[in-house]
């Protein structure tokens, strides 16, 4: 009887680890797809009524690397937060905004009030790389 109480109790706690281990695995997955890739400002004509407060209602601060995504890509898993290093940019971008519903497969990166930079950097085919977020 004891002999099969441990091997049940080394067997529940072989599969535990087994599950933790492959969702942590499985949570660490990055994806990867190619976008049209524009830019925007924090400036009348470009956002709604408060130009730093992106859709899902964080406010943008200077500083940050926040992108907007056309909701086509939410369903990939590009959501609030999700973290997203883009092809060409130098570290990890955040999605805090969403685009309207006219664009597809886009990302719109946020320039600040950096109207020529954003203008310079125009509309790009590139790859990004991403963790869902679920």
């Amino acid at each position: 009887m004891l002999k099969q109480t441990l091997r049940n109790w080394v067997f529940f706690v072989t599969a535990v680890l087994a599950g933790s281990l492959s969702l942590s695995a499985s949570a660490a997955v990055e994806k990867t797809m190619t976008v049209d890739a524009t830019a925007y400002n924090s400036v009348p004509g470009q956002t709604d009524d408060d130009p730093w407060v992106a859709a899902w209602n964080n406010r943008l601060r200077p500083g940050d690397k926040v992108i907007a995504v056309s909701r086509d890509l939410e369903k990939h898993g590009l959501t609030n937060g999700a973290k997203v290093k883009i092809e060409g940019l130098p570290g990890t971008y955040t999605v805090r905004d969403r685009m309207n519903k006219r664009f597809k497969n886009r990302i719109d990166v946020w320039m600040e009030k950096d109207i020529k930079k954003a203008r310079q950097w125009g509309k790009k085919k590139l790859k990004i790389v991403y963790k869902p977020v679920k």
